[in-house]
């Protein structure tokens, strides 16, 4: 009796390391899939389009100016004797 119970947890334990292997190639061979990386491109530049217009509305300014303000520079001349 005890020798049944054991080669069918043998069998449930190798059927779940075939298992967990077989979902495992599987998920890697999805992720790594040119059309997995289209979809979460797709996915993401929707939603950035989508919030754009309203955070460009709210954080552009009416009136802008100059990056760097121009400065006056004073110049002095030197006289050789």
């Amino acid at each position: 009796m005890f020798q049944k119970i054991c080669q069918i947890a043998s069998l449930l334990s190798l059927l779940l390391s075939v298992s967990m292997l077989g979902g495992s190639y599987y998920a890697y061979r999805f992720i790594t899939s040119e059309q997995f990386k289209a979809r979460v491109m797709n996915e993401v530049l929707d939603n950035v389009q989508s919030l754009m217009p309203k955070v460009l509305d709210n954080a552009l300014p009416d009136m802008t100016s100059e990056a760097i303000p121009k400065y006056k520079t004073t110049q002095t001349t030197q006289t050789t004797k």
